[in-house]
Parts: C-alpha cells; structure tokens; sequence
C-alpha cells in the first residue's frame, strides 16, 4: 500500500470486513512490537471526545478574535 502526502491509507475492503472497520467508522492506532496497530475504535470513545468538546465549547476567556488567533498561530517564516 502507499501512503499519500497526506498520511492517509486505504485498508483493503477484505481486512475491513475482516476486522469490523465500518465505513467512515473512527480507528485508533497503537504503538506495537514492530509497527502499528490500527483498530476500531471503541464507539464509546468517539461518544466521550464529542462530548467534552460540546462542554468546551465557548469556554475561552482570551478575548480574542479568531483573526487574532489565526495571527498568533501561523508561521510568517514560510
């Protein structure tokens, strides 16, 4: 298999009926002996990271405008 510019992989549709991947189901990736391991991810696991993201939500007291963070966050040195 080749890997994109992107960092991205197709995981042949065998391994992913094999395996339990769903279509545009979540995978988590763990270091291994060797390599990495790609698996399911746990559903619960995508459940709890969307929920605290909606309690994150609007919790920011920077009181900046997002053109301000854009600035702050990029590399002018490209």
């Amino acid at each position: 298999m080749k890997l994109t510019s992107k960092g991205q992989v197709t995981i042949p549709l065998a391994l992913r009926k094999r395996y339990g991947f769903p279509a545009r189901g979540e995978v988590s990736f763990e270091a291994a002996e060797g390599g990495v391991l790609i698996k399911p991810a746990a559903p619960d696991r995508l459940r709890r990271l969307k929920a605290a993201l909606r309690r994150a939500r609007g919790t920011a007291d920077a009181d900046l405008t997002t053109a301000a963070v854009m600035k702050l966050t990029r590399d002018d040195t490209v």
